[in-house]
């Protein structure tokens, strides 16, 4: 919702998204912060960061009507592969 308010937020000068972009943000790192004490930072930051293009992907499809091509489908679906992984096989998410 954060990232999605950044672009709606048009550098800061609309307050009402800025406000939904610091709040949201404020929120999210809050979250990572807990889940830091159980993951790795690189294993958690590489989830939370891969997960978040996914995921903001789609907010701009259905919000803004922004289209990914084929190598940018392609990609994501490598990412989320890749978070599949890591949740799957990876040790370190065990904490």
């Amino acid at each position: 919702m954060a990232t999605a308010a950044l672009k709606a937020s048009d550098g800061f000068s609309n307050p009402m998204p800025s406000l939904v972009v610091v709040i949201g943000y404020a929120i999210a790192f809050y979250f990572l912060a807990l889940v830091l004490k159980t993951i790795p930072v690189g294993v958690a930051y590489a989830i939370w960061s891969g997960m978040g293009i996914v995921l903001i992907t789609l907010v701009a499809v259905v919000a803004f009507g922004q289209k990914p091509d084929l190598a940018a489908i392609i990609g994501m679906l490598l990412i989320i592969s890749g978070v599949v992984v890591i949740h799957t096989f990876s040790k370190s998410v065990e904490g």
